[in-house]
C-alpha cells in the first residue's frame, strides 16, 4: 500500500467505489424480487424503529410524503405492512409491518449476511482482521 493511496481524497475514492459496489451486490441477495429496494428499505426501517407514521418514514427515507403514501400502499397490497390507529392521536395512522414482511426483512437480512460472510471466509485471517477493523471505522463514520 502506498502513501499516496492513503491520503484522504484518493481513499476517500476508493472507499466511495468499493461501498457501493458491496451494497449493489447485497442488494442482489433478497427473498423476493417481487418488491423494490425502497420498498425493502421501508420494511427495514420498520423491523428497526418499530410502528412509524407515514411523516416518520418520509423524514427518515428523504422522501416526500406522497412518494411515502405510494410506498406504503405497495407493502399494503402486497400483504407486507399495513397501516393502523395511532394510540396517542387519532388524527394519525401508523405504519406496521405484518408477519409476512417480517419475515420478508429477515429472510433477506440472512440471505445478505450469508452471502458477505462467504466471501470473507475466502479470506485470510489477517485480511478478516483488517476488515473488523475498517467496518468499526466506517461506523464511526457513518454516526459522526
Amino acid at each position: 500500500m502506498t502513501s499516496a493511496r492513503c491520503r484522504p481524497a484518493p481513499l476517500a475514492a476508493e472507499l466511495r467505489v468499493g461501498a457501493m459496489r458491496l451494497a449493489r451486490r447485497l442488494r442482489r441477495e433478497r427473498s423476493s424480487t417481487d418488491i423494490t429496494d425502497t420498498q425493502y428499505s421501508v420494511l427495514a426501517a420498520l423491523d428497526r424503529r418499530g410502528p412509524q407514521t407515514l411523516r416518520a418514514l418520509a423524514d427518515h427515507e428523504n422522501v416526500q410524503p406522497p412518494s411515502m403514501t405510494r410506498t406504503v400502499t405497495a407493502l399494503e397490497e402486497a400483504g407486507l405492512a399495513r397501516r393502523t390507529p395511532h394510540p396517542d392521536d387519532g388524527r394519525q395512522l401508523l405504519v406496521v409491518l405484518t408477519e409476512a414482511g417480517t419475515r420478508h426483512v429477515h429472510e433477506t437480512r440472512r440471505r445478505r449476511d450469508a452471502w458477505l460472510a462467504e466471501q470473507l471466509a475466502a479470506l485470510s485471517l489477517d485480511d478478516r482482521a483488517a476488515l473488523a477493523r475498517a467496518a468499526a471505522l466506517l461506523q464511526e463514520i457513518a454516526t459522526r
